[in-house]
C-alpha cells in the first residue's frame, strides 16, 4: 500500500531546496563578491554623463490609470479563451454569458473613454 502523503512530501522537498538554495546563492554572492564602494560608483548618471539636477521622476496618477486599465481589458481577453476552445461544450447558455460578458466589457471601455482615462495629455 502506498503512502496517501509521498506525492505531498516530494513537494515539499522541493519547496525547501529552492528556499536553500536561493538563500546559499545570495549568502554566498554577498560573502564572496567584491565589494568596494565608493561615492563615483554609487552616483547617478546616463549615458556616462553624471546628472546636472536631481532625479525625481514625474509620474501622473493618469499614467497608472492607463497601465491599470490596459491590465484590466488584457486579462478580459485572456478569459476569452478558454470560452472559445469550449464553445461546443457550453452552448446557447455560453453564447448568451459571452455575449453579456462582452457587452459589460465594452460598456466600462466607452465609459473610461468618455471621462478621458486614455488621453495621454
Amino acid at each position: 500500500m502506498e503512502f496517501f502523503g509521498s506525492n505531498y512530501i516530494v513537494m515539499v522537498f522541493m519547496v525547501v531546496t529552492a528556499f536553500v538554495m536561493g538563500f546559499a546563492m545570495a549568502g554566498i554572492s554577498t560573502l564572496a563578491g567584491p565589494s568596494r564602494p565608493n561615492k563615483a560608483k554609487s552616483a547617478p548618471y546616463e549615458s556616462g554623463i553624471p546628472d546636472v539636477k536631481p532625479v525625481r521622476p514625474q509620474f501622473t496618477a493618469r499614467f497608472y490609470v492607463i497601465g491599470m486599465l490596459f491590465v484590466i481589458f488584457d486579462l478580459e481577453a485572456a478569459f476569452m479563451y478558454p470560452w472559445a476552445v469550449n464553445f461546443d461544450v457550453l452552448g446557447l447558455g455560453g453564447f448568451v454569458h459571452m455575449i453579456i460578458f462582452i457587452s459589460l466589457l465594452l460598456l466600462s471601455y466607452v465609459y473610461a473613454w468618455k471621462k478621458g482615462a486614455l488621453e495621454w495629455v
